[in-house]
C-alpha cells in the first residue's frame, strides 16, 4: 500500500514562490514515475509536470514551462515541485502522483495565489 502526503502549500501573492513536497510512504517510491495534477475551481483536474523514476527525465504543461520545476529524491521518498512567477491562475488544489498500477494519489495541498 503506498501513501502519498502532499504539503507546502499556502497563499502567496502574484510573482511570489512555493514549493510543494509530495512524501511517499513505502518502499517502492523510487521505481515508480511520480507527476504533479491541479484542479482549479470549476475546471478539470490538469497535468502540470512529470518525472521519471530516476529523475533523468521530466516533462511539463506549456503552461507552467520555465516558472515550476519537478525533482525528487529517492532516499527521502519525496518529490517536489519548486513554482515561482506564481499567477493567480495557477490558484488550484494541487495532488502528487506516483505511476503505479491504476496510480495512487494524495489528498493535495491548496495554493492560493492573489493578484
Amino acid at each position: 500500500q503506498v501513501q502519498l502526503v502532499e504539503s507546502g502549500g499556502g497563499l502567496v501573492q502574484a510573482g511570489g514562490s512555493l514549493r510543494l513536497s509530495c512524501a511517499a510512504s513505502g518502499r517502492t517510491f523510487s521505481s515508480y514515475d511520480m507527476s504533479w495534477f491541479r484542479r482549479a475551481p470549476g475546471k478539470e483536474r490538469e497535468f502540470v509536470a512529470s518525472i521519471s523514476w530516476s529523475g533523468s527525465r521530466t516533462d511539463y504543461a506549456d503552461s507552467v514551462k520555465g516558472r515550476f520545476t519537478i525533482s525528487r529524491d529517492n532516499a527521502k521518498n519525496t518529490m517536489y515541485l519548486q513554482m515561482n512567477s506564481l499567477r493567480p491562475e495557477d490558484t488550484a488544489l494541487y495532488y502528487c502522483k506516483l505511476a503505479r498500477g491504476l496510480g495512487y494519489w494524495g489528498q493535495g495541498t491548496q495554493v492560493t495565489v492573489s493578484s
